[in-house]
């Protein structure tokens, strides 16, 4: 008679006792992931490099009702990563489930951006994602019980100008994660991993990341707030199973068109691509970003970006999804948006940059 694993019969853990490791969680998708899941009870483990966008991260999460443990951490290092990751197990409990968000980068043509921004940007978006998968698997795969969720982009499948060090860390990540849900499902199938596709979302990044546009950046419209985003990260570590999400009409066309037409897609981003990622106004002062040290060490920035006025707080595309609507209505649904997704793309009264 095969022996029974001990672990297989410990009782499953609930929300409320749930232990939650967020990287990237001083602003934007992380920190509204954070909150979110300590609204339900959770202990959260809050990862970041900036101390002050931090430390009002973990005061916001104890507001919300759960427990917060900050720990600033370079995810581009793999010493302060496992060490992070020891101290989550320590102080909140085994690891139930490690959410990898963050991520730096460049605006900027590819030859504007020097050998170390590039290498600066894959070490801690692409590279950062390894380290904290790594850091949860050593933990939850002597248990084979866990789930790592890791925040994509629709911009993992599809790259666009003024974005080439991101769009390729994107696509790494999602290769990564392809190759790691097979290893578990042979090894570990206890373990869940699962991706989920982003569109363009209000967060701060777009006005602290370093740049070399001659206007201020901004995410291609639509634009959804942080809170979209961070339901879907909710919802995917509630339902692992699912080997990728897709949040928003914007990203579920982009994928769709650029797996039928990619030659088209390549003209009509190189036509509409460097204007929609940019507003009429100034990029800020300097332009030196969080490439190499973060923008919120001494001043919290909060989850939201400067869009407030044009992002969307809900996504009815990811509201079929999530509601298990047939595919075929959900594929209307991504048709209907499609042109009116297709004009926001494309800017008006702007020349070439």
């Amino acid at each position: 008679m095969k022996p029974v694993n001990p672990m297989k019969l410990m009782k499953p853990v609930t929300r409320k006792q749930q232990t939650v490791v967020v990287t990237g969680a001083s602003a934007g998708i992380g920190r509204a992931t954070a909150a979110m899941f300590a609204a339900r009870g959770a202990r959260v483990a809050l990862l970041a490099r900036g101390g002050a966008g931090l430390e009002a991260a973990a005061a916001e999460v104890r507001a919300a009702g759960g427990q917060a443990l900050p720990v600033v951490t370079d995810m581009a290092e793999p010493e302060q990563v496992e060490e992070a990751a020891r101290r989550a197990e320590e102080e909140l409990g085994p690891i139930d489930v490690w959410v990898n968000n963050a991520f730096t980068s460049a605006f900027g043509r590819f030859t504007d951006v020097s050998p170390e921004e590039f290498l600066q940007t894959t070490r801690s978006t692409y590279l950062g994602y390894v380290h904290g998968t790594r850091a949860a698997l050593t933990r939850m795969g002597p248990r084979d019980r866990g789930t790592i969720v890791q925040v994509g982009s629709a911009l993992a499948y599809r790259g666009i100008p003024l974005q080439s060090a991101y769009c390729g860390a994107k696509h790494a990540i999602r290769g990564f994660t392809e190759s790691l849900r097979c290893e578990l499902l042979h090894d570990r199938p206890g373990v869940r991993v699962t991706m989920v596709q982003m569109p363009a979302v209000n967060t701060p990044q777009f006005s602290w990341l370093r740049t070399y546009l001659p206007r201020h950046a901004q995410p291609v419209p639509p634009i959804y707030q942080p809170e979209v985003a961070a339901r879907a990260v909710l919802y995917a570590a509630d339902h692992p199973r699912r080997r990728e999400y897709r949040v928003g009409a914007s990203t579920a066309l982009t994928v769709m068109a650029n797996a039928v037409v990619p030659g088209l897609l390549d003209h009509y981003l190189a036509r509409t691509g460097f204007g929609s990622q940019q507003t009429d106004a100034l990029p800020p002062p300097g332009g030196h970003g969080n490439l190499f040290e973060p923008a919120d060490e001494t001043k919290d920035y909060g989850a939201h970006g400067v869009f407030d006025d044009r992002a969307h707080g809900s996504s009815p595309e990811w509201w079929a999804t999530r509601h298990r609507l047939g595919r075929a209505a959900a594929a209307t649904g991504v048709a209907a948006a499609g042109y009116t997704v297709l004009r926001r793309l494309t800017p008006t009264g702007r020349g070439k940059h």
